[in-house]
């Protein structure tokens, strides 16, 4: 037993992990995923990936030139702090990770945690259902994956 009183076996769910670019939809995202996490007793984490790619997609963070980990430092606090407010946002645990948005959160992926990302960010192809991120990240992911989708407006 732990100190709530549960049993190893009770805690399904170790970690919520949000996927965070900035858009919208990943604000979302970090919303619903802090919410869960607060009815699964699970620490919330949050990665922001930032990658620069040979070609076309798959871009999470990049301005020309500059620091982009120092600029997805910044993308990522601003996002957590709009999302959540300063106060909540504290409790975060934050992943800065250079390389490929959907690798990032796959390999930190593990089967007692529950995984959220938003249907599409800032990458690719704007009008398509999901993102590519969210495709790989649900085809790979070593845990259940929530796809948090904005309703549509009327």
């Amino acid at each position: 037993m732990n100190a709530t009183g549960r049993s190893a076996a009770d805690e399904v769910t170790r970690r919520v992990i949000v996927g965070l670019d900035g858009s919208d939809r990943s604000l979302d995202a970090l919303r619903w995923g802090a919410h869960e996490a607060d009815l699964r007793g699970a620490e919330l984490h949050v990665v922001t990936a930032w990658w620069i790619p040979g070609g076309y997609g798959d871009v999470w963070m990049v301005s020309p030139g500059g620091d982009y980990a120092t600029e997805a430092r910044k993308i990522m606090d601003a996002a957590v702090e709009e999302a959540l407010g300063a106060e909540e946002a504290q409790r975060v645990h934050r992943h800065l990770v250079e390389g490929n948005p959907a690798t990032a959160l796959i390999d930190m992926s593990g089967p007692d945690d529950l995984l959220v990302v938003g249907s599409h960010g800032h990458g690719g192809f704007v009008g398509a259902l999901i993102g590519s991120v969210s495709q790989r990240v649900v085809a790979h992911a070593h845990c259940p994956v929530v796809i948090v989708r904005r309703p549509k407006e009327h």
